[in-house]
């Protein structure tokens, strides 16, 4: 079962880092670091988590060559022994073994994970609760995230009832049973009164900064902020409509593709399509969204993770 640290361990071993904390769980195996955007290798298989559109208690994974075209691994592979399996996303492991996470209810005060070796038979874990001052009303949407040296943590928006605020949850040991309590992210909650603040929140490395694309919870609209560390603080640099994607939108997820471009991955809720967009200039322009051929209407709010060739 997962255990947590104290909030004042947590910060100690976190303040001041460009990373996360030394010693924590790294992301990497057999294909390399299984979150985030590897620039100096190329992608050889991108393996898709979602939740099934007609029940949010079951995933579903499918798998790519290219990015693209995704065929079923296995379309019922995982059902929580209690509680959803909502927004999951998944991590490949330096055990060889692929890691999800995902929020297991719409009031929920942890979050679950499961593990799997060969990404059809899943093993649940635990539910890591979130160790917050106050009555925590909601933890939604984690999604792993790798800094540059491969050490992973957990993004996850909670809410007291006053908006959503992502925060950084990290291990302390490479089992991933050891979790220090979720901390802030500056500049990513609600921007004031009323707000509904920010959620899906998901990182990518650019030359030297984190790009955080985040789910605006008033507009429904997908926007970018900037950073130097996890922990922000983030500034926006594209809010509103920026990219063309129209909204509303959520679930987003990045992936470096073969010819050193971005695509982003993006579900369409209140449509009932899942689309896609890609960016050749650093994220500053996107191709109009398409649809992605075979998935709409059977998948909800899917993360997307890139595998590379071995290191030789």
């Amino acid at each position: 079962m997962a255990i947590t640290v104290g909030r004042r361990s947590a910060l100690a071993l976190l303040a001041g880092l460009p990373l996360l904390a030394a010693g924590t769980a790294r992301a990497q195996s057999s294909l390399g670091p299984g979150v985030g955007i590897d620039a100096h290798r190329t992608p050889v298989r991108y393996t898709m988590t979602a939740f099934r559109a007609d029940s949010d208690t079951t995933l579903a994974v499918y798998e790519s060559a290219d990015g693209t075209d995704f065929t079923p691994v296995s379309e019922h592979a995982y059902v929580p022994p209690t509680g959803l399996v909502r927004d999951p996303s998944v991590l490949l492991h330096t055990d060889g073994n692929y890691y999800l996470t995902y929020t297991i209810a719409g009031d929920a005060t942890a979050i679950g994970l499961a593990r799997s070796r060969d990404r059809i038979t899943w093993t649940f874990l635990a539910n890591v609760p979130m160790l917050v001052a106050g009555r925590l009303e909601g933890a939604w949407a984690p999604e792993w995230y790798a800094d540059a040296a491969g050490r992973v943590g957990i993004i996850v928006s909670l809410t007291w009832g006053h908006g959503f605020t992502p925060h950084l949850l990290i291990p302390l040991d490479a089992g991933l049973t050891v979790w220090a309590p979720p901390v802030p992210m500056l500049g990513l909650g609600p921007a004031g009164p009323g707000s509904l603040g920010h959620i899906d929140t998901t990182l990518v490395r650019l030359d030297g900064r984190l790009f955080a694309f985040v789910k605006n919870e008033d507009s429904k609209l997908i926007e970018l902020a900037v950073a130097d560390r996890p922990l922000g603080p983030y500034s926006f640099v594209a809010t509103g409509d920026w990219a063309g994607w129209g909204g509303p939108r959520e679930g987003q997820s990045i992936v470096r593709l073969p010819d050193g471009g971005h695509r982003i991955y993006l579900d369409a809720y209140t449509e009932g399509r899942y689309l896609f967009s890609d960016s050749v200039d650093g994220f500053r322009t996107w191709s109009p969204p398409v649809e992605l051929p075979g998935l709409s209407g059977l998948i909800r709010h899917g993360t997307v993770l890139t595998e590379f060739s071995p290191v030789i």
